[in-house]
């Protein structure tokens, strides 16, 4: 399978609705000429490396919601599995259920891993900053967790 291609920066985010660790859907164009958004994609809920990212945005909110920027944190885990996830973390916004892998895959984000000789279909923890114009600001590719948010945060403060 050849490797995915990210949108690219200056273009517009692809758009897309899912259901929410909330229990209400909630698409890209809710935000658009309200607030900024950081779309972070990662692999699977409760997972060291997941969980770690997630309370770090969790943090980090009040200072985003400053500077005009809501946080939506998208995997392929079902809605239950976000529920648990935010209730048992406190993760203050919402967790989108891309089941099927369409938004991950709109993003260039689901490719292909593999782990002891198994290949399979995995998200690739990435983070794109969209404006409130719906256009992709900043591509955080590949991402290593530690200080990530706070990174994150330094890049919306930009916009």
């Amino acid at each position: 399978m050849p490797p995915a291609t990210l949108p690219a920066v200056g273009q517009p985010a692809p758009d897309f609705r899912l259901l929410s660790s909330r229990g209400t859907s909630i698409g890209l164009e809710d935000f658009k000429d309200k607030q900024a958004v950081v779309l972070y994609f990662y692999p699977e809920d409760d997972t060291s490396g997941c969980t770690k990212e997630a309370c770090a945005f969790r943090d980090l909110k009040g200072q985003f919601a400053e500077v005009g920027a809501a946080i939506l944190g998208v995997s392929p885990d079902p809605v239950d599995s976000h529920e648990r996830f935010s209730t048992k973390y406190g993760l203050n916004f919402p967790l989108l259920a891309d089941i099927d892998a369409k938004v991950a895959t709109a993003y260039g984000v689901w490719a292909e891993r593999s782990d002891n000789g198994r290949t399979y279909m995995r998200t690739v923890r990435t983070t794109f900053v969209i404006d409130r114009e719906g256009i992709i600001r900043h591509v955080f590719p590949n991402v290593k967790v530690d200080e990530h948010a706070d990174r994150v945060l330094e890049v919306v403060r930009s916009l």
